[in-house]
């Protein structure tokens, strides 16, 4: 069984439904000390995380991500918390959401700086079990943090499965974002006896929203197929 999987499987045993973290994050940092991170733990409410990094310099690539999962519901055929490889697919609450990825990056992270010990930059691991919730003491709060310490970062790779056709065949720059405002339509009072007479606001309304809703913002939730690199 690879290194991955079987931090996948340990970190999936844990049944840390958001904001519970139930030691996943502890698994992550023991091993990434041991590849000489420096982990700070950052408690905002209920909710745990942490900062771990390698390195002082630019550029800061940062790897980000959550050990909580979202309810089991129900028709599970194995233990939600349990992980099992049947058919060649590992099955528990989280896999892919996203203790899969958390895996992947912690091995992947050990591989490269035991080959790369004097590596240029910064690596970093962004944590937090509020991230299927109300998501207010987690990411926000850390990038808060360090925004006050004056921590940059200048890439970040959010472990979250994206594919279209295969597993890894998608990467999304920037993913998606949100616009908000406020939309003020002036209309004119008048009787419904003498519509003539009046601008129902409402049917001002319709046709912009119409021509907000039909705007493509970002060329589709624009994405780049891995055979670009």
């Amino acid at each position: 069984m690879s290194e991955t999987i079987e931090l996948a499987k340990l970190l999936l045993s844990k049944p840390s439904l958001t904001p519970l973290d139930k030691g996943c994050q502890t698994l992550m940092t023991d091993r990434l000390s041991k590849v000489d991170f420096k982990i700070e733990q950052l408690k905002f409410g209920e909710v745990e995380n942490f900062w771990a990094s390698r390195g002082d310099t630019s550029p800061v690539f940062v790897f980000a991500g959550h050990t909580d999962v979202v309810p089991v519901g129900l028709d599970w055929q194995t233990d939600p918390f349990k992980p099992e490889i049947i058919d060649g697919m590992l099955y528990a609450r989280g896999a892919a959401d996203m203790k899969g990825s958390l895996a992947a990056m912690v091995v992947a992270t050990e591989r490269f700086v035991t080959d790369f010990p004097n590596h240029q930059g910064t690596i970093g691991f962004l944590i937090t079990s509020d991230e299927e919730g109300p998501a207010v003491d987690g990411t926000v709060k850390v990038c808060e943090y360090l925004n006050n310490k004056n921590q940059a970062v200048d890439y970040c790779l959010v472990g979250e499965p994206s594919s279209t056709n295969q597993l890894g065949d998608v990467i999304k720059n920037g993913r998606r974002g949100s616009l908000n405002g406020r939309l003020t339509i002036i209309g004119k009072q008048g009787h419904i006896a003498y519509p003539h007479l009046a601008d129902n606001p409402i049917h001002l309304a319709i046709p912009a929203l119409g021509t907000l809703c039909n705007e493509l913002w970002d060329k589709g939730n624009e994405y780049f197929p891995s055979t670009s690199f």
